[in-house]
């Protein structure tokens, strides 16, 4: 004999998503909902809306990385509940850690032996980065202006005015004036002179770019450190360098090995770099590495034994994960030196098919340099039509993100587009993204032409209308991007 019986769906229960009430109501946007919803309802929730997300790997606005080998996918998956502070639990990845910083300083010719341990700490990025290198420069200058009897009252930092905005957070948190270098039409970096004219009793470090976020372009750092220990040995100060290589420090030592500008030059007493641009892992890890041990003021870092043992520890946050350090890890071991001078190599090639394609227009000026980061930045050689926002805002049509930004003072009336080349931007997506580009363009001029033939060939209204537009396209564009900073605001 059969038994059988009636099971009642409860509410908790969804057997065809969208024909659930699950979907039939707007998400919580303010309050925490009363009551749970299934797991697969929340998800599918969830991914509905993340599909309005642009596609990561057509974001060239961003340096981040957007690809890795499935295998290194498994080891991020694997640890991603591991907190990394827990050194006494997570030795192994403690270990991982030093290992990377030790090849870090190796690389950037750190004057330490074979066997000899590196100076330095992983971060969530570069901005966390150079928020400890400043600190530390902070410290240093104080106590020796407090041994010599001075104030210390008035430090100030030397950077040019193209510095990502994460200086300007560190000078305005920790209370250090930012004395900027301006850039000029045609010299879209730090001058080395003029930086070394701004520096004073004050001033606890000058701040080089190794890859500027505007056009990717390599400051001069050999310079600035010539200019420097001169001045240093005529006034009798000791103003070190501080060289912000997030997106320079994993390209220039595999495609521009003899270009000196890490710690073989003497005053460069920190480097900052981040693992998550051309260092090629996900989101969320960057790295600062010292010239000695010296130059890490023991007062900064901490000692904590809550969690089952000594453990030192310099950061500005805690808890953090430890997928992206072993991560790190992984590229290391798997692509090797050789391996990442053929990343490099490969983007850089790609970069130059995009320039030869942009080139072939006829309507692009270059602003960026064949040597430096491999990025393109471009503007229109005739903006009387149509403006580069616009240009953006049309590619994002065929799922392109391609920023159009004004460079910094005092170039602030030059405004540009910018493609960063990444390890998975392939030929092929090089040839397509000019083809788009070419459509755009060619649409422009056709709806230019209609506009004006439609208004009148009155040159008064023209004028007007021209410069409406380029107004308007400005302000449309800042308002997605920006939220009010002077700054353009890039991923560290």
């Amino acid at each position: 004999m059969v038994i059988s019986s009636t099971i009642v769906d409860s509410d908790q229960s969804v057997h065809y998503t969208f024909a659930s009430r699950y979907v039939r109501t707007s998400l919580p946007r303010f309050k925490m909902p009363d009551e749970p919803i299934p797991k697969d309802a929340a998800y599918q929730i969830i991914n509905d809306e993340l599909m309005l997300d642009g596609n990561p790997r057509l974001n060239l606005a961003s340096f981040v990385t957007t690809w890795m080998e499935p295998e290194c996918d498994k080891l991020i998956m694997s640890s991603l509940n591991k907190n990394y502070v827990d050194m006494d639990v997570y030795p192994v990845t403690t270990e991982l850690q030093n290992r990377c910083v030790n090849m870090i300083a190796h690389l950037f010719h750190a004057p330490m032996g074979e066997d000899e341990t590196a100076v330095g700490v992983g971060t969530v990025g570069s901005s966390e980065a150079i928020m400890l290198a400043g600190l530390a420069f902070k410290r240093k200058w104080q106590a020796k202006r407090k041994s010599q009897g001075k104030t210390c009252d008035n430090p100030n930092i030397v950077t040019g005015s193209n510095v990502q905005v994460c200086w300007e957070k560190f000078a305005r948190y920790f209370e250090v004036q930012l004395k900027e270098v301006k850039v000029k039409e045609g010299y879209y970096v730090m001058d080395p002179a003029k930086a070394v004219e701004m520096v004073d009793e004050n001033t606890i470090c000058v701040a080089a770019i190794l890859g500027s976020t505007m056009n990717g372009e390599f400051e001069d750092v050999k310079l600035l450190n010539d200019l420097l220990m001169k001045k240093n040995k005529e006034t009798g100060w000791e103003t070190p360098i501080h060289v912000d290589a997030a997106s320079g420090g994993f390209v220039a030592p595999f495609l521009y090995p003899d270009l000196e500008w890490d710690f073989r030059l003497p005053l460069v007493k920190s480097i900052n770099v981040s693992g998550h641009k051309y260092g090629l892992v996900y989101a969320g890890v960057g790295w600062v590495v010292w010239r000695t041990k010296d130059d890490l003021p023991d007062e900064l870092v901490f000692h904590i034994n809550y969690l089952g043992s000594d453990q030192p520890t310099f950061t500005l946050n805690f808890s953090k994960g430890s997928s992206q350090v072993i991560a790190q890890y992984y590229q290391f071991i798997r692509l090797g030196f050789e391996g990442y001078k053929d990343v490099m190599k490969n983007c850089h090639e790609n970069m130059m098919v995009l320039k030869e394609g942009l080139e072939n227009t006829g309507r692009f000026s270059i602003i960026s340099k064949d040597i430096g980061v491999p990025l393109l930045a471009f503007s229109l050689k005739d903006s009387s039509k149509y403006t580069v926002f616009s240009i953006s805002e049309s590619l994002r049509r065929f799922g392109w993100i391609v920023p159009a930004y004004t460079m910094p003072p005092d170039a602030q009336h030059i405004s540009v587009l910018r493609v960063v080349i990444r390890e998975d931007f392939s030929h092929s997506l090089a040839d397509r993204l000019i083809a788009d580009i070419v459509k755009v363009v060619h649409e422009l001029d056709g709806s230019a032409g209609s506009t004006a033939h439609t208004s009148g060939t009155h040159s008064g209204e023209t004028v007007e209308h021209g410069s409406r537009d380029v107004t308007q396209g400005i302000a449309k564009y800042w308002r997605r991007f920006l939220n009010h900073g002077k700054k353009t605001s890039s991923v560290c």
